[in-house]
């Protein structure tokens, strides 16, 4: 007895040095990881942790448009290797739409067709186009409008040249360090951290802005930063009034906030929605920015942001990624383990896949994953039968 008390007085005692040494080094949201994610059985981000951390909610039009079905809808079986892949790579969400009507939709592991679910780095490519939305308004400048101007922790040495241009394409030059898988990354600390403008005022610029592609989600989360010193509104607000409204969305969503205390959104991550309202921010863009009839988004901007910014990296445009496959030019929302909205404007085809994993490729030689063509192979083999 004597013995389990002082193990229970050592064990207290350790426990209490170790979140202080936490809280001292500035690593405290570890302890946020371990409850909402390793406690949970997980060793990343997965699908439904929105509902671990707070959220703003994102409401929908008084007047909500839901897709129309195309005339051949669900005429046609998945093919034996989508199938397949849907199964071994847990997809929740296979959705194809053709002329602007649903063509082909299944939905799989217990989601429904308004189930949510985290778009993870999709939400890059709704932050771009806010950013194309400020500058449409005339709240950002252009493209070439210094960070400086909203970000004050920007304005030095080297950081002075960055423009908010070079946000939108991975272009920052900052020593961001895109890292998911380790606890003590950047990545990691900003997924966490309940004061996330902390974390990106403390980047260095380390390279030339402006020269040369380099993922970082914390470019997206400073473009948002500065687009909410722009337009004087919470990130949340002007999405919802210049998007999510605007474009007929059938179902509220959320979007993660590192804490209600400093109330600014995860904006590289986490907005949790479905398949088919995620779809309209591809339609939005084959359409070059118009809907039903009314120019949301400037054509201009929208035609500069799905071509490469750099030729040296062809695979990523103004936070859209880019791909050739099969003598086609798509252009893609895209997020961590496998949500994707791909779209093809000539052939009017948007092709949307939700779900817990992608294949299992070493990316560190080629910029995209295998999946990624066989979900636009067999949708296409789908659409010729």
């Amino acid at each position: 007895m004597k013995f389990l008390k002082k193990l229970i007085k050592i064990l207290v005692v350790f426990f209490g040095l170790l979140i202080a040494m936490l809280y001292i080094t500035e690593t405290d949201y570890l302890l946020k990881a371990v409850r909402t994610i390793y406690m949970r059985g997980q060793t990343t981000a997965y699908l439904e942790d929105y509902r671990h951390f707070d959220n703003q909610n994102i409401e929908v039009s008084n007047n909500p448009q839901a897709w129309p079905n195309h005339k051949a809808y669900n005429s046609v079986t998945e093919t034996e290797r989508l199938s397949k892949a849907n199964k071994d790579w847990g997809s929740i969400a296979y959705v194809i739409i053709k002329n602007d009507s649903v063509w082909f939709e299944n939905y799989y592991d217990g989601f429904n067709e308004d189930s949510k679910s985290n778009s993870f780095s999709m939400a890059k490519s709704y932050v771009s186009g806010l950013m194309g939305k400020a500058i449409m308004q005339g709240h950002i400048k252009s493209l070439d409008q210094p960070v400086c101007d909203f970000l004050p922790a920007f304005c030095d040495g080297t950081a002075a040249k960055m423009k908010v241009g070079d946000l939108s394409s991975m272009a920052s030059g900052t020593n961001w360090d895109e890292a998911y898988y380790s606890p003590l990354s950047i990545t990691t600390r900003a997924y966490f951290d309940d004061d996330l403008a902390k974390v990106m005022n403390g980047l260095k610029v380390v390279n030339e802005p402006g020269t040369a592609y380099k993922y970082a989600s914390g470019d997206t989360q400073m473009l948002a930063m500065v687009i909410e010193k722009a337009t004087g509104k919470p990130l949340y607000e002007y999405f919802e009034e210049s998007f999510w409204k605007p474009l007929g969305s059938e179902n509220e969503t959320l979007w993660q906030v590192d804490s209600k205390d400093h109330d600014l959104v995860k904006a590289y991550c986490c907005i949790a929605s479905n398949a088919k309202d995620f779809a309209r921010f591809g339609k939005l863009y084959k359409d070059h920015g118009k809907w039903n009839g009314k120019q949301i988004l400037d054509s201009a901007f929208i035609a500069k942001s799905v071509v490469p910014r750099f030729p040296e990296s062809p695979e990523y445009g103004y936070g859209w990624w880019l791909k050739k496959h099969l003598g086609k030019d798509f252009f893609m929302m895209r997020g961590h383990l496998g949500q994707y909205v791909f779209v093809q404007p000539e052939d009017n085809v948007i092709i949307v896949r939700l779900g817990h994993q992608k294949s299992p490729d070493n990316l560190d030689a080629k910029p995209f994953t295998d999946d990624i063509s066989l979900y636009i192979e067999e949708g296409y083999k789908m659409l010729e039968k």
